[in-house]
């Protein structure tokens, strides 16, 4: 089985490099970057399997590296690393096309449960059929369609998009702010009281099968559980 490809881009050289071995012991391949031309220029010369990008790096920021690749590769998972003081940082990268973000400091082990999380969901994607099981229900997210036994239920685009947000992150929470920057476009407070709304309606066509619930977990985000 061939390793993972880590493109790490860190311009403070003993992280990175503490970074590196600790991805490398565990049988990950890592090309670490000091900047961001650095590893835009490794990007393009050997496409990595996911990207682990700092915010503030020399020659070329986490952001405009981000926001390149993101012109010619939609999928290929994108995980910021961000000061913890920088919660400014977290909303602009997910608007930028980000998949995840690790708060600074932070533990090996958090950086590792999230880069094969992000890998699951885009191997799922991938495989998936058009309609995916969700409890008793079948979703069609192209189709905006929930299907249980011969009842058809129809979602509106929003519906559907926040939906199978939430079936890709089935039985993990879901950060609030990863679903409003991706589907409203920014995380502000009418956004936040819309996206509530739109989980409740969510709850309600869910309500037939009493195995799934859509739970509220409070300062965090939405976890769907089915």
């Amino acid at each position: 089985m061939s390793k993972i490809k880590v493109l790490l881009a860190e311009d403070e050289v003993a992280l990175g490099m503490i970074i590196q071995e600790s991805l490398e012991s565990r049988d990950f391949q890592v090309k670490l970057c000091g900047d961001g031309q650095q590893a835009w220029e490794a990007y393009q010369s050997n496409k990595p399997d996911v990207l682990v990008l700092d915010v503030m790096m020399p020659k070329k920021d986490g952001f405009s590296l981000a926001t390149e690749i993101r012109k010619i590769d939609p999928y290929t998972p994108i995980i910021f690393l961000t000061s913890k003081s920088q919660t400014e940082d977290v909303v602009k990268g997910f608007g930028l096309g980000a998949n995840d973000y690790v708060r600074k400091p932070f533990s090996m082990e958090e950086l590792i449960v999230r880069i094969k999380a992000q890998l699951d969901r885009l191997r799922i994607r991938q495989n998936q059929s058009d309609w995916i099981e969700v409890g008793n229900y079948e979703f069609h997210p192209t189709k905006q369609l929930l299907k249980i036994e011969q009842e058809e239920i129809p979602l509106t685009a929003r519906e559907a998009q926040l939906l199978q947000l939430l079936v890709e992150n089935a039985n993990e929470i879901t950060d609030r702010t990863l679903i409003l920057t991706q589907i409203w476009g920014s995380d502000d407070f009418f956004n936040a009281r819309s996206m509530d709304v739109f989980i409740t309606k969510l709850r309600k066509k869910l309500h037939l099968d009493s195995n799934i619930q859509i739970l509220n977990v409070r300062g965090f985000g939405y976890k769907l559980v089915c």
